[in-house]
């Protein structure tokens, strides 16, 4: 990406969050992700780990050169300390490393905080500048609360599967889009609240349910439904709502997505990639309501025309008429977008098996340090934070 912007050399260079100490005792997807991101902007984040086995996502695969995919993606940037935290000692240094923490970070099982004396609301009495961030499937109180809560779950409960897939079979969405969810609630809720204690002092006890986080994302569905009389239909990779919307394959195979926003599009549509003016009155297709209560007619006679086209030809219609196109990309072919490269955005960082790569965080903040920190062996920290805290007590004593 270029760097003769002058926005981008007219501050000097800093990390929006150094000095901010996040204590995490975080497993899987939600909390490691929120931290991540912490991390990324340049807050210290230990990150509190069972002696011998560390978070259970290091074991989901090896495919990362020997490291799991999911915890090189949530853990880059962080310190990794072993600790047994029901021990007498491991408690003790718990309660220490919360001293120190400007921001607590957990998604243990219910009440597990409680008994190991770092529940929020004693916190609260005892560490009134501490943030604390309790991230669970579904929130305190509710027949629900001691439920466990994986991704693919959530999605059910939260409706999302059910509108999800293809007209006859129903499907998870194939990432963890509800650990994604709430994870990213809980990152802008801790950065509201650094915000707020910088103008008030006080911190804050923020609670995030992952049912709730991704009920959210649900809104447009839940509007339709509930005012509509019926769900959003099951289209596969279509739109349930907007037509034509979706993917259109080509003589050559290529497979090419498209979507319409209005009828100024509607027109220019159907003269210059369709080449049929014809259609623009037609009854059928006049508006988008029209268009969608005839769908599997219009994308017939779209499929018409993209048989007859290589993927090229289609793509060079579609730009003429400046339709919104894209095109269906596997992930090797996303790890090679131009877009991405033009703008430097891949980035290498280190690791417990050597230098990998992987995408910038998404926020450019413009002056700030773009570093890619490395991900954390297995308690690779515990004596640098050892040392760390026995100094800070030595230094109050």
């Amino acid at each position: 990406m270029s760097t003769e912007r002058s926005d981008f050399v007219s501050h000097p260079v800093h990390r929006p969050l150094e000095g901010v100490v996040v204590v995490s005792l975080e497993q899987a997807i939600a909390a490691p992700f929120a931290t991540r991101q912490l991390a990324d902007l340049g807050a210290r984040v230990i990150k509190i780990e069972r002696p011998g086995v560390g978070d259970l996502a290091r074991g989901y695969d090896r495919t990362v050169q020997g490291m799991a995919s999911h915890f090189v993606w949530t853990n880059r940037g962080k310190e990794s300390i072993e600790l047994d935290v029901r021990s007498e000692e491991g408690n003790r240094i718990l309660h220490q490393l919360v001293d120190r923490a400007d921001v607590l970070v957990q998604n243990l099982a219910p009440g597990a905080a409680g008994r190991l004396g770092i529940g929020a609301d004693r916190l609260r009495e005892t560490h009134p500048h501490l943030i604390t961030c309790d991230i669970s499937g579904y929130g305190r109180g509710g027949p629900y609360e001691a439920r466990k809560a994986y991704d693919l779950l959530i999605q059910c409960e939260a409706g999302l599967v059910s509108i999800t897939g293809t007209e006859d079979e129903p499907s998870k969405v194939g990432l963890s889009i509800a650990d994604i969810c709430a994870g990213t609630y809980a990152y802008s809720g801790i950065l509201t609240a650094l915000l707020d204690r910088g103008r008030t002092g006080r911190g804050a006890n923020l609670e995030i349910s992952m049912l709730e986080a991704l009920g959210e994302w649900m809104g447009y569905a839940d509007y339709y439904a509930r005012y509509g009389g019926s769900a959003p239909k099951r289209t596969g990779a279509s739109h349930a709502t907007i037509a034509p919307y979706g993917p259109f394959t080509a003589a050559d195979g290529e497979v090419v997505n498209l979507g319409l926003q209005n009828e100024r599009e509607w027109d220019v549509f159907c003269r210059v990639v369709l080449q049929a003016p014809e259609l623009i009155d037609d009854p059928r297709f006049v508006t988008n309501a029209d268009r969608v209560a005839h769908r599997a007619e219009l994308d017939g006679v779209i499929d018409d025309v993209a048989a007859g086209l290589t993927g090229a030809d289609l793509v060079d219609r579609l730009e003429a008429a400046k339709i919104a196109y894209a095109r269906q990309r596997t992930m090797d072919e996303f790890a090679e977008h131009p877009q991405l490269a033009a703008r430097s955005r891949w980035a290498q960082f280190d690791s417990p098996v050597g230098r990998l790569e992987g995408l910038l965080p998404p926020v450019t903040v413009m002056g700030a340090e773009h570093e890619m920190r490395p991900v954390p062996g297995l308690g690779e920290h515990t004596d640098s934070i050892l040392t760390w805290l026995d100094e800070y007590a030595a230094v109050g004593s």
